[in-house]
């Protein structure tokens, strides 16, 4: 029995409105997903790992341990955004590190050798974006800068860890109002980035040049400009990173540890952020990294071999991947069907 006009024209607003929920369901996964993952984690740890998990203590304790992964991770996705995906920040944070290690050891004020580090963090993202930007690959340019910061690392520092910085632990293991400061860090380098991002002139064309910088580029808008500061934006992070190394453990080791590119990649991939650029969301990737934290704390809890834990994230990263691929795929088909449809229904 076929359906009368009327009937049909009934149909289709329900079929579309069905559309509509699934792509919003799908989006919201994809934007919200990792919230609600972090919520669940936190559930789950609370009743395995009771009663040491669920206490205000080890909150702190997570919130500190995830600080440092945070600080790389806001690095390292900065860069993705704008379409530079920089992996030299372990080089740089050891640079950074012993430079200002150096400095407060040939009595340089605190305030001259953390500007000198920063700015260290800054000329080299300035150097990969130059670089970038006459056609080199730019994984293959910040391995080059990997290699030689943590090369000139080694040179600065002679060779050996420089020991006794007491004058970073305001930075590093003192706590303000009950918080660490790397939290609290953290607190302000997200907060500025984010109001950057979404709410600045800048910070919009800075994601729409990751996304298509072709397109920008013949928009009138100077793309160079913005790649560069993504490699700025990166090395800056790294810089911070390695200040807040060396204030907690009191002193600059001039070897890159190749575990942070890990772990920031890791929370960066978890927050859904396009490594090739033009979208992501700083917040969610501050969730990655509690999230990371979270893991390891609950293992440390139970006794269990931090190896177990490299293998949950390595499983989660896969996860978390896939996932982001298959929501992509199925909201672009979704979307594709929707626009087809309206284009029958336009037909007819």
């Amino acid at each position: 029995m076929s359906l009368a006009p009327e009937d049909t024209a009934g149909a289709a607003p329900d079929e579309h409105t069905k559309d509509s929920l699934g792509i919003r369901a799908l989006i919201f996964t994809r934007d919200r997903g990792i919230v609600v993952l972090w919520i669940l984690l936190i559930i789950v740890f609370s009743i395995w790992a009771s009663p040491f998990f669920a206490k205000w203590s080890n909150a702190v304790l997570i919130a500190n341990a995830a600080a440092l992964t945070a600080v790389y991770a806001a690095g390292v996705a900065a860069g993705a955004i704008s379409g530079a995906l920089d992996i030299s920040l372990p080089g740089v944070a050891a640079l950074a590190g012993v430079t200002c290690g150096w400095l407060l050891t040939h009595h340089v004020s605190v305030v001259v050798g953390i500007a000198v580090a920063l700015l260290i963090g800054l000329a080299i993202g300035v150097v990969n974006g130059l670089i970038t930007l006459r056609g080199f690959n730019p994984l293959i340019v910040t391995i080059g800068t990997l290699s030689a910061t943590s090369g000139l690392a080694a040179v600065v520092a002679g060779g050996y860890t420089i020991t006794g910085l007491n004058q970073l632990t305001f930075m590093g293991t003192r706590h303000y109002a009950g918080i660490p400061a790397p939290v609290w860090i953290v607190i302000a380098l997200y907060i500025v980035l984010t109001v950057f991002l979404t709410q600045t002139r800048d910070g919009i064309r800075f994601m729409a040049v990751g996304g298509n910088k072709e397109a920008v580029r013949r928009s009138g808008i100077q793309s160079n400009r913005y790649r560069v500061l993504g490699f700025m934006i990166s090395g800056f992070c790294a810089a911070l990173g390695g200040l807040i190394t060396t204030a907690v453990d009191t002193s600059a080791n001039p070897a890159a540890d190749p575990s942070i590119i890990f772990t920031a990649l890791t929370a960066v991939a978890l927050a859904g952020v396009a490594l090739t650029g033009g979208r992501g969301s700083l917040p969610r990737v501050l969730v990655g990294a509690l999230i990371l934290a979270t893991i390891s704390n609950a293992l440390t809890i139970k006794g269990i071999q931090p190896y177990w834990g490299t293998i949950v994230t390595g499983l989660l990263l896969l996860a978390a991947l896939g996932m982001e691929k298959g929501v992509e795929t199925s909201v672009e088909r979704r979307l594709m069907a929707a626009a087809q449809a309206t284009v029958h229904s336009g037909k007819k």
